[in-house]
């Protein structure tokens, strides 16, 4: 484990952030967010990201030192997100840290992104230790691991198809609201009913681990073009009960999963769990199963770069200058979240 202040750099999508973590402890996190570039195509371009990263990560960086009243030379060691994630955006973060980290003569730690979720419930003041069952659900990824060792979760379970923040996010354009949907979507379905529509939940079974949301997404699309006229009446109980198709069966087999594995706790992770709907059906299956369950605060579901700095403390770091040849990786490695 790092002895001291790491300055962690997280830019794999559209989010540009940067923060100081020593070790549970952190001691700043700034954010930029793009939303509002993407907001006129629907969804993240990947050109418009990378260049975004490159106007604003410097000055993120500077901002979180600022606010950790530090200066470069101060940091034991700097982190980066190296993968999974989009290739342009990615490589914006890694060369910035490969510079500061060369600059400084720091050692350089390239952490996996799906690792720095599972690990965001290591830090104060959820403070989670092993043994658990971490649920990550975002955009690009859902799955299921064990974690009996945050230096090696173990892969459970994953989505064969789209993601459930894909669905999501895929729903609320159908239902004809803004993106981001995911935000989107919980609001206009605090006002509907979740039982007025019946949609599918694929891949059903009492010890599954996997997910399926393609045909939950397709459903919809069916539904409202069946309604006609009617759909923008129903718009909030059909938002409802699509969003409960979506987040039940991430609750139920969370809680599944753990309830197999024998471990006390259930933790969240991604942007997906700061749903409060998935938030609520995760106590709710948690309480009858008598696990803890363990949530970060919704800054740290959302991307950020204090999750990396946590992850960086369970990663071998990299000597300096050896990491100089070291590159982004845009696809996710196999078989468990480490890098």
């Amino acid at each position: 484990m790092i002895e001291g202040p790491i300055l962690a750099i997280e830019t794999s999508c559209d989010e540009t952030a940067a923060a100081v973590v020593e070790q549970r402890r952190v001691v700043s996190s700034v954010v930029a967010s793009q939303a509002e570039l993407h907001t006129p195509y629907g969804g993240v371009v990947p050109e418009v990201a990378a260049r975004h990263h490159l106007g604003t990560v410097n000055a993120v960086v500077d901002d979180a030192l600022a606010e950790a009243g530090l200066a470069l030379a101060d940091a034991a060691a700097l982190a980066v997100t190296r993968s999974p994630g989009l290739i342009g955006a990615l490589l914006v973060g890694v060369a910035t840290a490969k510079a500061l980290a060369y600059a400084a003569r720091k050692p350089l730690v390239m952490v996996d992104h799906l690792h720095g979720h599972v690990c965001a419930v290591w830090l104060d003041p959820v403070a989670l230790d092993p043994p658990f069952v971490s649920l990550v659900a975002s955009g690009g990824h859902t799955r299921l691991d064990l974690v009996l060792d945050y230096e090696a979760p173990v892969l459970l379970g994953q989505t064969i198809d789209d993601a459930a923040g894909e669905a999501i996010d895929k729903g609320a354009r159908t239902l004809g609201l803004p993106y981001p949907g995911g935000p989107a979507l919980e609001s206009l379905a605090r006002g509907g009913d979740p039982a007025a529509f019946e949609f599918p939940v694929a891949l059903s079974g009492r010890e599954q681990a996997d997910f399926s949301f393609a045909g939950v997404k397709t459903s919809l699309l069916y539904r409202v073009r069946d309604l006609g006229a009617e759909a923008e009446v129903r718009r909030a109980d059909l938002a409802a009960s699509y969003q409960e198709a979506i987040m039940r069966p991430l609750a139920e087999r969370l809680v599944g999963a753990a309830s197999r594995a024998e471990v006390p706790a259930v933790a969240l992770g991604g942007g997906v769990a700061a749903n409060g709907r998935l938030r609520a059906l995760v106590e709710e299956h948690a309480a009858g199963a008598g696990l803890r369950v363990a949530a970060p605060a919704l800054s740290l579901c959302t991307d950020n770069a204090a999750m990396i700095g946590a992850a960086a403390q369970f990663t071998p770091a990299i000597p300096w200058p050896e990491f100089v040849g070291e590159d982004a990786i845009p696809t996710a490695p196999t078989g468990g979240v480490a890098a």
